[in-house]
């Protein structure tokens, strides 16, 4: 039975890994274990050591407290929070063609959209 916290942290970990464009089997290679290990941390299966933790989080460049960030223990479940949207691989897609966009028109297609959720 998987504990939530593993959860998060392996959710944290696929986030990180989507956002910076590297695949299981890559990060896999960078920390020196295999990808089946990587699925496992992620899904939350299996408990990522302290050790491993610290070469995830240099290999994806993030703090240790990155994946930890957002676990609150009075967390309603259901309640849709930045890390649960980032966990969705279209998400991930869309902030990064977001950042695609040159400036100028990316904060008129940020003004739309805003002006577009506030009509809804």
């Amino acid at each position: 039975m998987k504990h939530p916290v593993d959860a998060h942290v392996g959710k944290r970990i696929r986030h990180r890994r989507w956002t910076v464009g590297m695949t299981q089997q890559q990060l896999a290679d960078k920390v020196g274990i295999k990808f089946q290990q990587i699925q496992k941390y992620e899904t939350g299966m299996n408990r990522v050591s302290a050790s491993r933790l610290w070469d995830v989080a240099d290999t994806l460049g993030v703090s240790i407290s990155f994946f930890f960030e957002g676990l609150a223990e009075d967390r309603v479940p259901g309640d849709l929070v930045m890390g649960d949207m980032m966990a969705d691989k279209e998400a991930v897609q869309l902030v990064r063609s977001f950042y695609a966009i040159p400036e100028a028109q990316r904060r008129r297609l940020f003004d739309l959209a805003r002006v577009l959720s506030d009509a809804a």
